[in-house]
């Protein structure tokens, strides 16, 4: 059922941008008719149009309507601003001290250093 609903909103928003496609099949569809009745030059011997004038227009009046819904859209577009203010609190939070002293080794300064931990590994040959 989600998917049909899907398929069905992604049509409909595709719609109007495949508006022009549709004026062109129907035109391919009924060329011959259109060609015969409406066309301008239909009494011509040699009859190049072939009812593209008319294909034309329709484009052309298609464009001119889908511009004047755009500058309609856009006189009615209104910006809402929404503000969300929430209310943060912050508790300090206690630090807990340790007395006891975990770090020996540094209470007190060295007295001296080993070398052995310094030398180059030794190999036996």
């Amino acid at each position: 059922m989600k998917r049909l609903f899907i398929i069905v909103l992604s049509l409909l928003i595709l719609c109007p941008s495949f508006g022009s496609l549709f004026i062109y099949a129907s035109f391919k569809i009924n060329q011959k008719e259109i060609a015969q009745t409406i066309c301008v030059q239909r009494k011509a011997v040699f009859n190049s149009c072939n009812g593209r004038c008319e294909l034309q227009k329709s484009i052309k009046k298609y464009s001119d309507n889908e511009r004047k819904m755009q500058n309609i859209l856009k006189d009615k577009l209104e910006v809402v601003y929404i503000q969300n203010i929430q209310a943060l609190e912050f508790a300090a939070i206690p630090v807990i001290e340790s007395k006891k002293n975990d770090f020996l080794l540094f209470d007190k300064k060295p007295v001296g250093a080993s070398n052995l931990t310094f030398h180059p590994p030794v190999y036996f040959v």
